[in-house]
């Protein structure tokens, strides 16, 4: 981790937060699968739309077979502002690849275009369309998961919320690096403000583009928040120890604990934020995929 750090210091590419979120759209796309492992041939990699609150939304499905097989809802990270699709094409293709289950990737809408509570509606929607209409897919509607990584792992554990209040039953809530605090303020964000791949001022670039400063204790933004987090999914949690958001994915692991809510949760030592896309590189990340993997399978009954 420390050499990949090096090299991409060296490679001297200009800052997120020096950039329009156009310009780092395109760069993070450029860049976002460098690392990765090369994309995996699946029996189904379909490009769809659902009906969304603001119009239709892009989505694609990747499942491992033709048969009848659980879903699991994957939002994409790239702080409410970048990101899509096309970034974590190669995640989510080893995700349904090694979990035996369909993977729906949906493309939600992007800040500063689309501020907050945008994102999460369009989750929202999305989940509550899969519950409804995965038999048009080929899929079983019964038997939902919903996850992402960094700001998808912030949309994911809010839609578990939502979830539990609509009476919409999950099977497990996947978060990867999620954001669960309102104001990055805990220790881990002061330790790995800069040289740790996601800066303090990325992360206050990525926020002020997304959300207004009054709104952010609100849960749906901050979902450790909340008032409530029992009777909720059961909770995979895979963090980077190296990564500013590492003290708040602790300490929402421990208050769906305390509130009775299954929890798993895996710590990689060593690594930043993103870890999990970087399989070409980084051992954990394959780790990563395998521990996330399994959780869907055990949740899906597939183990």
């Amino acid at each position: 981790m420390t050499e990949l750090l090096s090299r991409i210091h060296r490679a001297n590419r200009p800052a997120f937060h020096a950039m329009s979120p156009q310009q780092a759209r395109t760069a993070y796309l450029m860049g976002a699968e460098i690392l990765d492992l090369p994309r995996a041939p699946l029996a189904r990699v379909d490009d769809l739309t659902l009906p969304g609150p603001g119009g239709v939304l892009p989505a694609r499905l990747y499942a491992p077979s033709d048969e009848r097989l659980p879903v699991l809802l994957y939002l994409h990270g790239g702080g409410f502002t970048i990101g899509g699709i096309e970034t974590h094409d190669s995640l989510c293709r080893q995700l349904a690849l090694r979990a035996g289950c369909a993977v729906l990737s949906l493309d939600y809408r992007l800040a500063p275009e689309h501020r907050f509570p945008a994102a999460v509606e369009d989750t929202q929607a999305a989940l509550r369309w899969l519950a409804c209409h995965a038999d048009t897919l080929g899929l079983d509607g019964e038997q939902l998961a919903v996850g992402g990584d960094s700001a998808g792992g912030t949309l994911a554990a809010v839609a578990a919320l939502t979830a539990r209040d609509e009476g919409l039953p999950l099977k497990l809530q996947l978060l990867i690096t999620p954001g669960t605090c309102a104001r990055a303020d805990t220790e881990s964000h002061a330790r790995f403000a800069k040289g740790y791949l996601l800066d303090a001022e990325a992360i206050a670039w990525f926020f002020d583009h997304y959300i207004d400063d009054a709104q952010k204790d609100d849960w749906r933004f901050a979902p450790l928040h909340a008032d409530d987090h029992g009777g909720l999914a059961p909770a995979c949690i895979l963090l980077a120890e190296a990564d500013p958001l590492v003290d708040e994915g602790v300490a929402y692991g421990d208050a769906l604990r305390m509130a009775g809510t299954p929890v798993q949760l895996e710590l990689y030592r060593g690594v930043t934020h993103d870890f999990i896309k970087m399989g070409r590189m980084i051992p954990e990340a394959l780790a990563a995929q395998a521990a996330a993997a399994h959780a869907l399978r055990q949740a899906f009954g597939l183990a």
